[in-house]
């Protein structure tokens, strides 16, 4: 059964630190690329990052560059997204989810044929 199952969110201060994982099953994760989205209050879900299978392409939307780091460990079957001076407008629900074909850019949901459940990521004092 395919599944990708987040963990890794909570309350952080600004500033702060957080790693989320992305746990596959069901699937061999080195045969995929793997997206990170979030959908902050009130907006639409975008993507935050993106990592090719081959691990040769790592993509960050312009407001965590510098911020997020994303990769996988393939033997673990996960992805991570290392998230670092948190800020509270990165409040939102984390996903991750397996991008099955490369019709459009990273970004588009509709290349994405399987979701995680989500973990939520509040930044607040």
């Amino acid at each position: 059964q395919l599944q990708l199952v987040e963990s890794g969110g909570g309350l952080v201060q600004p500033g702060g630190s957080l790693r989320l994982s992305c746990a596959a099953s069901g699937f061999t994760l080195v045969d995929y690329s793997i997206g990170w989205f979030r959908q902050l209050p009130g907006k639409e879900r975008e993507g935050v990052s993106y990592i090719g299978s081959n691990d040769r392409i790592t993509v960050y939307d312009g407001s965590v560059k510098g911020r997020f780091i994303i990769s996988r460990d393939n033997a673990k079957n996960t992805v991570y997204l290392q998230m670092n001076s948190l800020k509270p407008e990165d409040t939102g629900v984390y996903y991750c989810a397996r991008r099955y074909r490369n019709l459009r850019s990273w970004t588009s949901r509709y290349d994405y044929d399987a979701w995680g459940q989500g973990t939520q990521v509040t930044v607040s004092s």
